[in-house]
Order: C-alpha cells, then structure tokens, then sequence
C-alpha cells in the first residue's frame, strides 16, 4: 500500500546527493543520529512531523529513523518542498506527503495523512498538524503524548489553545 504523496519518484537520486551534502554541514544532528543508531531511543515510537521538506529536515527525520522512530512527514509550506529530497526520503523508508506548490485541498489531505500515522510525537512548524488534530481528531490527540512547535505564529495559536483549555498534551 503506498503511504506516500510526492511529485516524482526519479528525483530521488539527486535527492539522496543533496541531502548527503547538508547532512555534511550538520554534525551534531550527524553525531545525533549515530548515537541513535546505537541506543535506538525512539524505537516503537510514532511521530508524525508538518515540517518544511528540505534536506535539511530530511537529516533531521533520517537521525530520527535512525533511532527506531516511525517518522511521517508532511509540508508545512508546500511552497519551500524540495521535490526530490521528498523523493530521496520515501526511497529511504520515510513516508512523505508533499508536492511543491500543492494546493490547499491537497496540503489539508496531506496532514490528515499524517494524522492517520497515530503519531506518539507530533513536530510542527505553524501548528496546523496540532490544530486540525485537536479540531478534528479529538480521541487521538488523547494518545499523543508530546510535540514540538517552532515558529512565534504556531506558538501564539497554541498559547490561545491552551488559554482556553483546549490543548489535549504538552508541546515545547
């Protein structure tokens, strides 16, 4: 069954060189993911991430592989998707839905893809993984046990979120 949406798989060898070269300028997430690769830390644990798909996120989801972690991704802004570090990531195991410039129907399908993973974890770059989960996958926001948010925008909606008393699990 294939768990994955991206514009063309033949990208995937230029993808896999691009994303070798970033990872050369990342050695801590390099030496992250060779310790991971020995204590295998995340083994068993689903995380589903609505991250910017680029090489540099991709070293980032192949340390967290790398440390036993089912990873899915989606875009968090389908205009910055590296097509081919997609390719390159489903070629390496990593399940990807994104397609550079998808519209809006396709990047919410994407998302709930995402969310079809049960993700132990969720990783989130402007929190539309974390609202469209509390706003339309309540009983499985209740399983989550942690995310993380990186952007002042996906902050400030979860601050609001957790005012009102709504966000289900703790996020840093």
């Amino acid at each position: 069954m294939k768990n994955y949406d991206v514009r063309d798989m033949s990208l995937a060898k230029e993808g896999k060189l691009r994303i070798d070269w970033a990872g050369k300028e990342m050695p801590v997430v390099r030496l992250i993911k060779e310790r991971f690769g020995r204590e295998k830390p995340l083994k068993g644990v689903r995380i589903s991430a609505c991250l910017h798909i680029t090489t540099e996120t991709a070293n980032l989801a192949l340390a967290l592989k790398e440390g036993g972690a089912q990873v899915v991704l989606c875009a968090s802004n389908p205009l910055s998707t590296q097509d081919d570090a997609a390719a390159a990531l489903v070629d390496y195991g990593v399940p990807v839905n994104a397609i550079k410039g998808e519209d809006n129907k396709t990047y919410y399908k994407h998302i709930v893809t995402a969310l079809k993973h049960k993700p132990h974890i969720t990783m989130d770059d402007g929190a539309d993984l974390v609202s469209t989960l509390h706003k339309d996958y309540t009983k499985l926001a209740a399983s989550v046990i942690g995310g993380t948010e990186e952007t002042t925008t996906g902050v400030i909606r979860l601050r609001n979120m957790a005012r009102a008393g709504k966000l289900i699990y703790p996020i840093i």
